[in-house]
């Protein structure tokens, strides 16, 4: 380390404009840069990138490929949970931060770096999502973007493409999507730019993962998703025959035939945690397939007051991941209580994909709670129909007093 040196940092690193630029103004202020790229799925050059990287003066430049443990770890208990923030998002950014966030640590910690940076905005989710997961596993953080010597001098865009064409940074220029766009195995994620405006359409151009429902096959595909203990562990195309059994495969496989039929598409206005709203638009095609089949099965095999437990859990869970609180005692709590909940939710859902839709169309397992003989109406089964006049009585009362409170109010007036 020089004698100007201030220490190295850990910088996760896109190879996208922002970074590229982060990257060589650490350099300027006297750190030693370390460059982190995660594979989570993205549609990335990540040969480039690290060409890139290392041409901008990169001590070291780390390409990780993370997209098994992105599934197992983080999407699978996110399944479990039937995690979705505001009823609509299925956290597909979200998720993804304390998954790379942890390896951005470890590489800290392993090559001795003082600091880890990121490229994340000041007014957005990610910088606490990056951060909460970095000072519960590491303390030194540098976040340019919130260090008034670089805000101040990279007033937006313009500032930026300046600086990169002086000192010679190769940024791609893409009129033609005036938006801002997150990727990974779990979701697309687009926002900002035209998309600002909430009144404004979609461009029909926008979506990468996903097939506008009008054009997708005429034909549905038929799968049939096995599940142990809350986890999908086989997917099987039943009329092709085509078999999935690993995590990243089931997922992978999920996303093409989901994508293929136009599934998971959501345009929304949500509530960031910093306390504004923004408009994002997302296309979860795997995700909304898996969510549609959990629900299934779980209803299925899992006791009715448990679930309204878990439901609640569930939420808490959705909001704790979109917040950035996955390495809290709270979640690490409500994972173990969500995972607990699915000691018997096993068994087989078959389903229907098709013009952008999910339908259940049948399902089985060997831990089911429904009894056939017992809820049939054409066989009495161990049940006696005069037991429900007491049941129905019973709930009655409450209902009768609220009603002549109501009317004894009403004579007064």
């Amino acid at each position: 380390i020089g004698q100007m040196s201030k220490g190295s940092v850990v910088l996760a690193y896109s190879g996208g404009l922002d970074t590229s630029c982060i990257l060589l103004w650490l350099k300027e202020q006297g750190y030693e840069v370390i460059a982190y790229l995660a594979n989570i799925g993205q549609d990335e050059d990540f040969d480039a990138a690290r060409k890139k990287a290392e041409t901008l003066g990169a001590k070291k430049v780390f390409i990780e490929d993370l997209r098994s443990e992105f599934v197992q770890e983080f999407i699978w208990p996110a399944v479990q949970a039937n995690a979705v923030y505001e009823d609509r998002y299925l956290l597909g950014t979200s998720i993804a931060r304390p998954c790379i966030a942890r390896r951005q640590v470890q590489i800290a910690q392993r090559e001795g770096a003082q600091y880890v940076s990121h490229g994340a905005t000041g007014k957005g989710n990610d910088q606490v999502r990056f951060e909460l997961t970095c000072y519960a596993l590491y303390p030194q953080i540098l976040a340019p973007w919130r260090i008034p010597e670089f805000y101040n001098r990279f007033r937006g865009r313009t500032d930026l493409m300046e600086y990169a064409e002086k000192h010679g940074i190769p940024v791609p220029v893409t009129p033609k999507a005036p938006w801002s766009m997150d990727a990974n195995l779990m979701h697309i994620s687009y926002e900002s730019g035209v998309l600002e405006n909430p009144k404004n359409h979609a461009p029909p151009d926008l979506y990468q993962m996903t097939k506008n429902p009008e054009d997708s096959p005429n034909e549905p595909d038929l799968l049939e998703i096995h599940f142990t203990r809350g986890v999908p562990v086989k997917v099987t195309h039943v009329k092709e025959g085509t078999c999935k059994e690993t995590p990243l495969e089931i997922f992978c496989y999920l996303n093409e035939i989901g994508g293929k039929h136009g599934v998971g598409r959501i345009d929304i206005v949500e509530n960031r945690f910093i306390g504004m709203k923004s408009r994002g638009i997302y296309e979860t095609p795997g995700g909304t397939i898996l969510l549609h089949a959990h629900l299934d099965i779980e209803t299925f095999t899992m006791d009715r007051e448990v679930r309204k437990i878990k439901q609640s859990l569930g939420i808490k869970f959705s909001e704790l991941i979109y917040n950035g609180f996955w390495y809290s005692p709270e979640c690490e709590f409500v994972r173990h209580c969500i995972d607990k909940s699915q000691e018997n939710v096993e068994g087989r859902v078959q389903l229907s994909v098709f013009k952008g839709q999910v339908y259940i169309l049948g399902r089985e397992s060997p831990k089911s709670l429904y009894n056939e003989e017992l809820v049939s109406m054409d066989v009495q089964g161990d049940y006696d129909p005069c037991d429900a006049s007491g049941f129905i009585r019973i709930n009655a009362v409450r209902l009768r007093e609220h009603n002549r409170l109501q009317g004894a109010a009403q004579k007064k007036l």
